[in-house]
Formats: C-alpha cells, sequence, structure tokens
C-alpha cells in the first residue's frame, strides 16, 4: 500500500487529496491499482482563508479543537499559527485493521428493532460501569457474524472487530466474565422480548398474525452425564443425527414471513404431540381470541388437541400434514373423488369427513423429483448389491456391507426383498413389485387435514407450502447461527445460549425481509460478508512538533457494495473524529 495524492485545481487554487491505494497484479501481469482508503485534503494552499479546517480531539481533552493540516512539504504561505499542524507522510503508518462493515450493520438491525432502548432500560449499567445491554449486544453480533464459543470472542475475535469504535467502548466490553455473567441476567426479559418483537414487526413490515407456523427441532451438546435431576439435558430422539449426544428440543413459533414470536425450550426427550397445548394458551394469551390458522407437520398435534381446537370458541383453525398410515384407510374413499386442478401442476381431490377436509395433493413437480431420487437410489443400490454378491466375505462382513448399503438408500432398501443365507456369506435379491406400484402411486402426493371446510384448495396447499419458513428459520439457526454444539455446563446459560442465538436470527430475519423488498435474490448471509470486506483502519501521522495524528478511518465501499447500499437506502456514517496526542502546544480557548 502507498499514499497517492490527486491535484485539482477549482476557482483558480490547487487543492491535494491523499488516498491510500493497493497494486493489484492480474493475470497478464498488469498492476491495477485499487481505491483502500480516502484521507480527504490535507491543505497546502498560500491562502490561509482557503485552510480547510478540521475538529481534532487532544489526548486529555474533553473537546475538540480546530486545526489545520499541511504537509511538511509546503509551508508556503503557512504563517505561524498554533492551529496549524505540519504532517510528515513520508513516516505515514497504517495499523490495526479491523472487520467494520457488517459489525455496522448489526448495530443498525439492533437499532431498527429499538432492542438498544428495551436492553438498556431492563439490563442498565453495573457498579463498575459495565453497560450490560452493549455487552449482551456484542453476544448477538459474534452470534450473527462469527458464530463461535464465548472463548474464542473474548480472546480473538472482539479485537478483529470494530465494536469498540461503534460502541464507544474498550477491550474491557468483552472480558470473559462479562460475557459469562451477562447470559445469567437475559432470561427473565424473554417474554418482555416477544412482545416488543411483535410490535416493532407491526410497524416495520405491517404483519398480521393470522397465520401462525408451529414446529420442533433439537441441538445436542457437548457435555458428558449424568445431570442434575430435572436438568433438561437428555437423550432423545435427534434430528441432527447425533443419538450418541445428550440434547434439548426447542419449540418454534414464527409467521409465514419468517418471523419469530415465540420459542421454548423442552426436554431432550419430549415427544412432539405433548408440545401443542401450552404453546395455543400461550399465543392465546399474548394476542388474545382471533380466528387464527396454525399450519403443523405431521406427528405435532394428537387427536385429543385437534378436537380442542375444533370445540374451542372461536375456533381455532389447523392445516397439519397426515401420516401414510390415514392415507391408506382412506385410499378407498379418496378412489372415487374426482382430480381437481388447484393452480397449475397441482391437482387434489377433497372428502370431508365429521366436520374436517381431507386434502390429498399432488405436485407434478414433487412426482418428478420424488421419481427421480427413488430412480437413483435404486440403480446405486442394485448395483452395490451386484458388486457384493462377486465378492469373497464372511457372512459378518457381508452383513456389515448390507448394513452399510440400507443407510446410503433407504428409499430403494424398502423396494428390495434381499435374503440372507443362515450358515454361509450368500444372499438374494429382488424388486418387490407391490411396494413399487405402491410407492409410485404415492410419490409426490401429501394428504392434508383441517377444520378451515369453506377454504379454496389452492389456498389451503399454499398455506400447507409456507411450512418451509419455519424450516427455514432452523436451517439458519442451526447453520448460519450455529446454535449447536452448545458446550455451557449450566442449565440457565444453555437457556440464555438458545435466547442470544434467536435474539441474532431475529437481526438476520430483519435484514431478509429488507432484501425481500428492497434488493430481492440477495441472502442476508451474502450481504453480511459483502459489509464485512469493509475494514477500519487507525492512520498513525507524525507531526513536525513530535505530536502524532491518528486518524481512524473505515475504508471506501467497494462499487458494488456502494450499490448495494444505494438498494437498501443506507447512508454510511461520518467517519470519527480526529485524535492528537498532547504536546508541547499551549491550550487554545475555541
Amino acid at each position: 500500500m502507498f499514499l497517492r495524492c490527486k491535484v485539482r485545481r477549482k476557482d483558480g487554487k490547487q487543492h491535494r487529496y491523499w488516498s491510500v491505494v493497493e497494486n493489484t497484479r492480474t493475470a497478464r501481469g498488469r498492476v491495477v491499482q485499487r481505491h483502500v482508503l480516502y484521507l480527504g485534503e490535507i491543505n497546502d494552499t498560500q491562502e490561509l482563508a482557503w485552510r480547510r479546517s478540521i475538529e481534532v480531539l487532544e489526548d486529555g481533552a474533553t473537546q475538540p479543537r480546530t486545526l489545520s493540516l499541511f504537509p511538511e512539504d509546503r509551508f508556503a504561505g503557512a504563517l505561524a499559527d498554533a492551529s496549524i499542524v505540519h504532517v510528515k507522510l513520508s513516516l505515514l503508518q497504517l495499523r490495526r485493521p479491523r472487520q467494520w462493515g457488517a459489525c455496522w450493520l448489526a448495530l443498525l438491525l439492533w437499532r431498527e428493532l429499538q432492542l438498544d432502548q428495551f436492553w438498556s432500560k431492563r439490563l442498565g449499567s453495573s457498579r463498575k460501569g459495565t453497560h450490560w445491554d452493549k455487552v449482551l449486544f456484542v453476544l448477538v453480533a459474534y452470534r450473527l457474524l462469527a458464530p463461535g464459543s464465548e472463548w474464542r470472542l473474548h480472546r480473538e475475535w472482539f479485537r478483529r472487530s470494530a465494536l469498540a469504535d461503534l460502541l464507544g467502548e474498550d477491550a474491557g466490553l468483552a472480558e470473559i466474565h462479562k460475557l459469562y455473567r451477562c447470559h445469567d441476567r437475559l432470561l427473565v426479559h424473554k417474554q418482555a422480548v416477544f412482545d416488543h418483537l411483535t410490535g416493532r414487526w407491526r410497524d416495520l413490515f405491517n404483519i398480521s398474525y393470522d397465520v401462525l407456523l408451529y414446529d420442533l427441532t433439537s441441538t445436542y451438546f457437548e457435555a458428558d452425564p449424568p445431570f442434575p435431576e430435572g436438568d433438561k439435558r437428555r437423550f432423545g430422539y435427534s434430528r441432527d443425527h447425533r443419538p450418541d449426544c445428550v440434547q434439548i428440543v426447542i419449540a418454534l413459533v414464527v409467521t409465514p414471513e419468517g418471523l419469530p414470536l415465540a420459542y421454548e425450550v423442552l426436554p431432550g426427550n419430549t415427544a412432539d404431540k405433548t408440545t401443542l397445548r401450552g404453546f395455543l394458551e400461550r399465543i392465546e394469551r399474548q394476542y388474545g381470541k382471533a380466528r387464527r390458522v396454525w399450519l403443523m407437520d405431521r406427528g405435532v398435534p394428537t387427536e385429543e388437541v385437534l378436537a380442542e381446537m375444533r370445540a374451542a370458541d372461536p375456533p381455532v383453525h389447523y392445516l397439519v400434514g397426515t401420516p401414510k398410515g390415514r392415507l391408506t384407510r382412506l385410499e378407498k374413499h379418496l378412489l372415487a373423488r374426482p382430480w381437481q386442478e388447484a393452480r397449475p401442476g397441482v391437482q387434489v381431490k377433497l372428502l370431508a369427513q365429521e366436520g374436517e377436509l381431507y386434502v390429498l395433493a399432488q405436485s407434478r413437480d414433487r412426482v418428478a423429483k420424488e421419481r427421480a431420487i427413488r430412480r437413483r437410489q435404486l440403480k446405486r443400490l442394485w448395483a452395490r448389491l451386484k458388486q457384493l454378491s462377486t465378492m469373497q466375505l464372511t457372512r459378518e462382513e457381508l452383513l456389515m456391507k448390507l448394513g452399510a448399503a440400507r443407510d446410503q438408500s433407504r428409499i430403494a432398501w424398502r423396494l428390495a426383498v434381499i435374503e440372507v443365507a443362515t450358515d454361509s456369506a450368500t444372499f438374494s435379491y429382488r424388486l418387490d413389485r407391490d411396494k413399487l406400484r405402491q410407492a409410485r402411486s404415492r410419490e409426490g402426493r401429501y394428504l392434508l387435514r383441517t377444520n378451515l371446510v369453506e377454504e379454496d384448495p389452492a389456498k389451503l396447499w399454499s398455506h400447507y407450502l409456507l411450512l418451509v419458513a419455519v424450516e427455514e428459520a432452523f436451517k439458519n439457526l442451526k447453520g448460519d447461527l450455529a446454535i449447536r454444539p452448545v458446550f455451557h455446563q449450566l442449565e440457565a446459560r444453555v437457556e440464555a445460549h438458545v435466547f442470544i442465538a434467536f435474539l441474532a436470527y431475529c437481526l438476520h430475519v430483519t435484514l431478509a425481509r429488507r432484501l425481500h423488498a428492497l434488493a430481492p435474490g440477495l441472502t442476508p448471509r451474502s450481504v453480511l460478508e459483502k459489509f464485512a470486506a469493509m475494514q477500519m483502519i487507525d492512520v498513525h501521522l507524525p507531526t513536525t512538533d513530535g505530536r502524532e495524528l491518528l486518524l481512524t478511518r473505515y475504508t471506501e465501499p467497494e462499487p458494488d457494495l456502494s450499490l448495494l447500499l444505494t438498494k437498501l437506502k443506507l447512508d454510511l456514517p461520518a467517519q470519527p473524529p480526529p485524535k492528537i496526542t498532547a504536546g508541547p502546544m499551549p491550550p487554545i480557548s475555541l
């Protein structure tokens, strides 16, 4: 990197503008200069009246003072004046680069949701001056931008970010004991956060809460049982395919736009069907009784809960997926029903029974997808079985390799009949054509169940597809925000960890809603990565009188990021004011 000066003449006067640029060599050997940092005009005119003044904060002073900067090689016309500082541009140094852009965007989203005001009222400051609301934002920003352990945040990441600059704090904000103690102060405010966010999303995005999506997931721990009596960390059905680890279950309610309304942390061995009743009561207390539609996957509601929903006053409407076993029971009744076109590529059959409506939906695209998956697995399984039949193996080795083949092609395995000899390492295999015929007839078909008997079938199908939003929420929590694995040992801090991930997801989904309206096609993660390219750098400029001028500057955005800022209607803040070390110069009253 080096300094580049651009000279312009304006109104008969010469102006010099300084930038930091970087040489980059292309594949063909050309050298291209990339603009890194704009320093602005360090004035050198012969007219004192033309001098550009800047506000500089001197070490030990509480108020800034006005100074004029001159390069050391330009003394002409610069009268002896205590407000003039000559800088040694040849000794300029760039120090402490740190990530600024994505941190600034996270703080912008935090303030847009007014979470800074919410938490400052509830967490406040300690007697030692610790701003717990700022510590919480550091934890949430870290979970959003570069998720990891609190120890990594303390040891590495905070120093490589510009959060201290943005919050007006220092490295003490990320002391390890503060990060852990902040967890202990959060859970009492969980319900208040739900209420606050509900109002903010209604104001920001005009969200209604007529349709709600409900689903569950699990996350596992790096911890060794046994745990105290009543601890929520338990062995159970693992959606992360880690049955060897203890886990907790997370139940989540979101809107069709993916905006979360409430969640609950449940023991790791909780059955899905036992969780719904409590959430129905909670949402009714929070939002009142209203015509509301609940979308759920199969296995979540029980027959008793569905009966209670139908009998409620007013009735609580639902649309749920139905296990394939019920499709077998209703198959004879559905065969006599005609197909109706719900929308292009989607056909439905309707069957009304006992105050409910069953909707058998068939998607042409889904049929093609599931058949392609099944054919691909069958082809792979048959090739593997043929290969195993020619290998010299012991019976134990054969069984192990068959088990591995089953894990790789579970859909195809259900359609095969494989018989292993009891006294030798031989086996036979064939295709079960009856099962294949039944599988073909059910590919791309879904049986839905609802008490919205008057609804248009096309609308019901569109509602059911909204379940993708809650699945996307879980995908973001486990992927982008890396909620798993959890290393905390105290149960309260485990729940606080989930709460921090929930707040980070709120920022994530708020950015997604902005992008949906203003820059469709971009994902929140891609935007955060673009903003992360903007760095903050300390520019150190020695002066001729033995002092040092410090200019803290964020780098200029690349052209594509400038376009994105325009699309999102965002304006970058002013550069931080320069600072100068105290020296022999006597103070001047302003």
